[in-house]
């Protein structure tokens, strides 16, 4: 007699009804209703032939067939989810690379080189991903990736790209029309922008670290202004109203196109443990689109640090 195995739909509904134990909050992560949920439930039930779970007034849990049977359905999604992924790839052609970052990466830094590395691989289709959340190899379609953090992660490998330089910046109509920028305590009469980000202890240089740096200890901070987004940070300070503290890789093409100026040469570095890293699957290092890629990207890399 030929086993009966439910489908991926009831197999999806068991996995969110066993980690919630709960078929109203299954529901509402699935956009079903409890009644679907529970009436599912069932029918994997009769046709696997035992019970999954056990129900009273006010709470399920699972039976001990159910554990079992939970464990092999998220084995079981997580291979099917893998074998869609890396058929995805197959099927887009040896040679595209999907890359992922984030968009700030991609408009500042990544698209004024773009014209170079197909220049060199013009038989190299690079594809985009722009996002700000971290993918997974495994499961997303994505070949490599340019993220900031801490360069750690399982089965991957990484790449630091450059430090991350932290300095003064504005437009050069605010330069010239502005109150004068002599000496730093000249800021003082600016409005000043940065980003306010924090992960596990480290935070990212903002105006009191570079006031202290340049000598300016009696700093008031409580006027910045504070954005979570450098391209918001960017985008004041060439807007002309502004005088921002921006990273170096970022806004060096305003820089070299005129859009933005340097009043003040200081700049301060992020913590050592945080950077841009290139990664990819440590079991893809091979692969030579990754290969051509990783080599372009760290010569490029580290041709804008000895710029910086």
């Amino acid at each position: 007699m030929t086993l009966q195995i439910p489908g991926t739909r009831a197999l999806k509904v068991f996995d969110a009804a066993s980690r919630h134990l709960n078929f109203s909050r299954a529901a509402a992560e699935l956009g079903l209703t409890p009644a679907a949920v529970s009436h599912q439930i069932k029918e994997t039930e009769d046709q696997l032939g035992m019970a999954l779970f056990v129900r009273n007034s006010r709470s399920i849990r699972l039976t001990e067939a159910g554990v079992v049977f939970h464990e092999a359905a998220v084995e079981a999604l997580d291979g099917l989810a893998k074998a869609v992924t890396r058929a995805k790839k197959l099927s887009r052609g040896v040679m595209q690379l999907k890359l992922t970052l984030d968009g700030t990466f991609a408009s500042k830094w990544m698209v004024p080189r773009l014209d170079r590395f197909r220049a060199k691989w013009p038989d190299i289709d690079l594809r985009f991903d722009i996002s700000y959340d971290l993918r997974d190899f495994d499961h997303d379609d994505v070949d490599i990736a340019v993220r900031f953090g801490a360069g750690k992660y399982p089965g991957v490998t990484t790449h630091r790209l450059f430090d991350n330089v932290i300095f003064p910046v504005c437009s050069p109509r605010l330069l010239k029309s502005g109150p004068p920028l002599k000496v730093p305590r000249d800021l003082l009469r600016h409005t000043l922008v940065h980003i306010e980000w924090s992960r596990q202890g480290v935070t990212w240089p903002n105006w009191r670290m570079w006031m202290a740096a340049a000598g300016v200890e009696d700093f008031d901070d409580s006027r910045c202004v504070l954005f979570t987004s450098s391209s918001y940070v960017t985008q004041a300070a060439i807007e002309g109203s502004v005088v921002a503290l921006c990273d170096f890789s970022m806004v060096a093409t305003d820089l070299s196109e005129g859009r933005l100026v340097r009043p003040f040469d200081l700049g301060i570095k992020m913590a050592p443990e945080y950077a841009y890293h290139l990664a990819y699957p440590t079991a893809a290092a091979d692969d030579p689109r990754i290969v051509l890629f990783r080599e372009w990207i760290l010569e490029e890399a580290r041709q804008a640090s000895l710029e910086s």
